[in-house]
């Protein structure tokens, strides 16, 4: 099945693109997403559970199980003070 994932802010620098199409097996996670990509792009091994990831419009946790299209978002920790 293909994914399409989005980057956003310095996680877009990290990469060098904003979005990639991944193809992943039926049935994967976003767990396994994040370790293909951890793969991919080495420097966002590092940001591990700092990343929020969302499908669609929600938040999602890494046992969620991704579908054919699905778009994913990858966003650095929000701050604010």
């Amino acid at each position: 099945m293909r994914v399409n994932v989005h980057f956003y802010s310095y996680l877009r620098d990290l990469t060098g693109c904003a979005q990639v199409v991944e193809e992943l097996p039926g049935g994967s996670t976003l767990a396994e997403l994040r370790a293909r990509l951890d793969r991919r792009f080495a420097p966002l091994a590092g940001w591990g559970g700092a990343t929020l990831w969302a499908v669609g419009l929600e938040y999602q946790p890494p046992a969620y199980v991704l579908r054919e299209g699905d778009e994913v978002s990858l966003f650095p920790p929000v701050q604010g003070g």
